[in-house]
């Protein structure tokens, strides 16, 4: 078990549930099996009134489970680890679909992963407002579009909610209606806007953000730009409609795509493409790209004009290659990341070969070689000398080798102290200074309803006067300490997410 990951989800908790969901979420998370309801109220020390509502919260996050305990009398609760950091990529979630789909779309699924799960009445009614230009047509066209391109899905049901006397009800999931729209009447949504006590067709059908596909787009983005970046925009573009149809016959998350004909390749970027110079050497865009030392593309055979395939886990193992190396030229410099990619290259390698095939001064092969060791970025292999002769170390020689998997590990633990150190100290300045940014934000209002009321602007600007300088420059300090912060978290987040996509494909 992960203590910085622990830190992490303890001040994820803190941050957007409160003290007594964080007391919970830390007791399930030190769990090694699951507990029941008593155990948490008896290792919490909280009301067992508080414990329910801090276990219905995370449950409708999805962040905990429940199944029922051997004899079925009661249920017993576990954490979905792996879900509680998804909960700082909302932004993004929200950001990726107001590109797609415009403000109605991103409004749409900002309140849904606001309230875990909701019905498209009720979800459609909290986002709409009369005095935006927007209406409740688009709103309900902006959901059905979410649906059918699979951002939200059906919620589990309750299986056994028919039967009497049920101690633990079971969910399940329909999966042939999983991303089924419903008929929204606009009537009652109206009604509802007005008396929240209305019952609707759909109130027994709830809606989730589906995570997974939104992983898929930052997957294939990390793809396209790294494409974009080794070669250039075309074959980025190449690439995109080669993904298009990988999809069309191969699920999602499979290792490596099924064979892709050239033939459909050409027809739909001839179709959906007005770059007439990737038109015209569109079998040399491929070849690029199949020939590239990242190989995402790979050949299986010459009929319909050659069949491709995407090596997508060799995709993203390449990808936390280039990451990995990326941190020790950050870390160390260009010269230990020569060493480490010749030691890598060379799968075992010895201390007079490394120097040799890195080009570097044997004394300072040795400084960057046992840094890397020190670091974890290599590890060490020890092989007897074939007859057993000499003593003590001159009977063996020693092998230096890189574990991926044990980096990918390394470099995660750090991603999560990084992260939590960021937010605590995020947190920690807001604090320090809320008093001042308070008056700020008071001002800020009280201004804007003045713009609203058409008030002169020397009036305005006396409003204004009332932060002194020495405040302001205090307060324009804190928002950009702030702001960099929150630019580290996003940046910590990608690269925990390429770290994550690596050991999925692995496992």
């Amino acid at each position: 078990m992960s203590i910085q990951l622990a830190k992490l989800c303890s001040i994820i908790f803190e941050r957007h549930f409160g003290k007594n969901v964080q007391i919970v979420g830390d007791c399930l998370f030190a769990a090694i099996q699951s507990r029941s309801l008593s155990m948490i109220v008896k290792n919490t020390g909280l009301p067992r009134s508080d414990v329910a509502h801090a276990l219905a919260i995370l449950i409708k996050f999805r962040l905990v489970k429940f199944d029922a305990s051997a004899n079925e009398s009661f249920a017993e609760y576990s954490l979905n680890r792996d879900s509680i950091l998804l909960i700082l990529r909302f932004p993004r979630y929200v950001h990726l679909i107001q590109t797609k789909f415009g403000m109605v779309a991103a409004a749409l699924v900002e309140e849904l992963l606001r309230s875990g799960s909701q019905t498209a009445s009720k979800l459609i009614a909290h986002c709409f407002d009369s005095k935006t230009k927007t209406s409740l047509t688009e709103h309900r066209d902006a959901f059905n579009e979410l649906c059918q391109s699979m951002y939200v899905f059906r919620a589990p049901v309750v299986a056994n909610k028919e039967q009497e006397n049920v101690g633990v009800p079971r969910l399940q999931i329909d999966e042939h209606n999983l991303f089924a729209t419903v008929d929204l009447d606009l009537n009652e949504i109206t009604k509802l806007k007005e008396d929240s006590t209305v019952v609707t067709k759909d109130k027994d059908v709830y809606w989730m953000v589906n995570t997974d596909r939104f992983h898929q787009e930052f997957r294939d983005e990390l793809i396209l730009s790294a494409v974009e970046r080794k070669i250039n925009p075309s074959a980025s573009e190449v690439m995109k409609h080669i993904l298009h149809q990988m999809y069309l016959r191969t699920k999602p998350w499979e290792p490596s795509s099924n064979p892709i004909p050239f033939v459909e390749i050409r027809q739909l970027v001839e179709k959906e493409s007005s770059n007439l110079e990737l038109i015209k050497y569109l079998d040399q865009y491929v070849s690029i790209i199949m020939d590239d030392q990242l190989k995402f593309l790979a050949k299986y055979g010459d009929m319909g004009g050659g069949q491709y395939v995407v090596q997508m886990k060799y995709a993203v193992e390449q990808l936390t290659w280039v990451c990995i190396e990326n941190i020790i030229t950050e870390k160390f410099g260009s010269k230990a990341s020569r060493i480490f990619r010749v030691v890598r290259l060379r799968k075992f390698s010895e201390q007079e070969d490394i120097q040799k095939e890195a080009m570097v001064p044997s004394k300072e092969a040795k400084l960057f070689t046992y840094k890397l060791l020190e670091e974890h970025f290599l590890q060490t292999k020890t092989v007897r000398k074939p007859g057993g002769g000499g003593t003590g170390m001159a009977k063996s020689f020693f092998l230096f080798y890189v574990s991926q998997t044990q980096i990918v590990s390394m470099l995660l633990e750090i991603c999560y102290k990084a992260l939590f150190n960021s937010m605590t100290r995020s947190a920690y300045n807001k604090s320090e200074n809320r008093r001042l940014i308070d008056k700020s934000q008071r001002l800020d209002g009280i201004v804007e309803a003045m713009k609203d009321r058409g008030e002169s602007e020397e009036y305005i600007a006396e409003i204004h006067e009332t932060l002194t300088p020495p405040e302001r420059e205090v307060l324009q300090k804190v928002k950009t300490r702030i702001k960099n912060l929150d630019s580290a978290e996003i940046g910590l987040d990608e690269t925990i997410f390429l770290f994550q996509l690596y050991e999925n494909y692995k496992n």
